[in-house]
């Protein structure tokens, strides 16, 4: 099961050119762009893990892809995603982001059914990863 979160999630995976592509796009906005990484992607995990600082008034994109491969040399087991937080009033939250390195097996989730009240039936989605301790989900 592939993950689907974030901008391009429906395409194949970026190329590293792909990605300084598109991290300069953001640049040229003025947006700060980040790394954040994480081994549990379940949509409702908003608070991945920051890989440095963010970086602010970043001239060009090839210092996040040194960031990226300083990244995917400890955690590229796992979920590394690249954020683009625009500043400008008005905005003030992230404009984009989207994954740039996933491990190569994704088990996806386990989805469990349960009755309540009233004959309803409730779901609960928990990702198969979830069963191993944090940090070694994907090795």
């Amino acid at each position: 099961m592939r993950v689907t979160q974030g901008a391009f999630s429906f395409l194949p995976d970026l190329t590293d050119e792909q990605i300084h592509t598109q991290v300069q796009y953001c640049i040229d906005k003025g947006w700060a762009v980040s790394l954040e990484y994480t081994d549990d992607p379940h949509p409702r995990n908003t608070y991945w893990e920051m890989w440095g600082h963010p970086m602010f008034d970043n001239p060009d994109a090839a210092a996040l892809l040194y960031e990226l491969n300083e990244c995917r040399k400890q955690f590229g087991h796992g979920y590394i995603r690249v954020v683009a937080f625009d500043s400008t009033s008005g905005w003030e939250s992230v404009r984009l982001s989207f994954i740039v390195n996933r491990p190569s097996e994704e088990p996806g989730f386990r989805l469990s059914r349960q009755e309540v009240k009233g004959r309803s039936i409730q779901y609960t989605t928990t990702p198969y990863t979830t069963d191993q301790p944090e940090g070694q989900r994907y090795r």
